[in-house]
């Protein structure tokens, strides 16, 4: 079976977000906690941005 998914964000969005990640993670008790802040503002769900 075959997904047909799309992405809805580009890779620019894509390679920033991974980025804020990586750069907030110290304010934050957990990476999970910090994807979740993340994701939270760029409105994608923290599952989204951790795959």
């Amino acid at each position: 079976m075959t997904s047909k998914t799309t992405n809805k964000f580009s890779p620019e969005v894509r390679e920033r977000a991974v980025r804020m990640v990586l750069e907030h993670e110290a304010q934050h008790p957990s990476r999970w906690a910090t994807i979740l802040s993340i994701a939270a503002k760029i409105g994608c769900t923290g599952q989204t941005l951790n795959e």
